[in-house]
């Protein structure tokens, strides 16, 4: 199976909808909680709400270059990025509410203003990978879904909506796994019946005989590839399930 086109009014809709989550969730936190390790190694809960605001606005950036023509970079650099993220995770509670309120509007603003004439046109992310601009709000919103797990605030996996999930899991299979080095030959399987091919693929020297199936939910599919999940819930018939390059 292979990626649908993206529906961009929909893909926005989902966007403001998974933003009113995360808000709702966060308002319920306190300057304490903030502080307090998130379900991300070595971040802070303030840290994956710096990270989610910044996002926005770098996704933003690529959604002007996309209208205007003009070469926007997500960051002025890699020293950048990680440096706005420190900056802003020790804020209280209500600074950083008032910052994601304001960034995501930033980011409406500039998905109402692509036409719809631009939509295909291509832009550079982060690590030199190139996006069509109309997948831009996916993108947002697997930041927005995925984090809001990380939080650790009782949003688990099993509760990311079916859409972005089947979504998410084509995403994950036919371009951000598609020919990893790192990852085993792997065919994964849904309880539904739905099937990708990933991983190392191809009949070269070090390619395997044949990929490890791995079959359960699409939620538990995409638990486990994005680092959210140990694949307890999953079925890799007889073998072992391999480890999984971080996002």
């Amino acid at each position: 199976m292979t990626l649908t086109s993206p529906d961009f009014p929909h893909d926005v809709a989902a966007v403001r909808e998974a933003t009113d989550r995360l808000l709702v969730s966060v308002s319920k936190l306190d300057d304490a909680a903030i502080g307090e390790p998130s379900l991300l190694a070595g971040w802070t809960r303030g840290h994956v709400l710096s990270h989610l605001a910044r996002n926005a606005d770098a996704l933003g950036n690529l959604l002007t270059w996309a209208r205007t023509d003009v070469r926007t970079p997500m960051y002025a650099g890699p020293e950048a990025r990680e440096a706005d993220i420190e900056r802003g995770a020790d804020r209280p509670l209500a600074a950083h509410l008032e910052d994601l309120k304001e960034s995501a509007a930033r980011f409406d603003t500039a998905m109402d203003a692509l036409p719809e004439s631009r939509r295909a046109y291509e832009v550079e992310m982060r690590n030199n990978v190139v996006e069509r601009a109309d997948r831009l709000p996916l993108r947002r919103l697997a930041e927005l879904e995925l984090h809001h797990v990380d939080l650790g605030v009782g949003h688990t996996v099993d509760q990311l909506s079916p859409a972005f999930v089947d979504s998410e899991l084509a995403f994950l299979a036919t371009i951000k796994f598609a020919g990893h080095p790192d990852l085993p030959a792997l065919e994964l399987r849904t309880d539904d019946g739905r099937r990708w091919r990933t991983g190392r693929l191809g009949t070269g020297a070090g390619a395997e005989a044949s990929p490890v199936v791995v079959t359960g939910s699409a939620a538990a599919l995409v638990g486990w590839l994005t680092g959210r999940g140990e694949g307890s819930k999953l079925d890799s018939h007889g073998s072992v399930l391999p480890a999984v390059p971080p996002l």
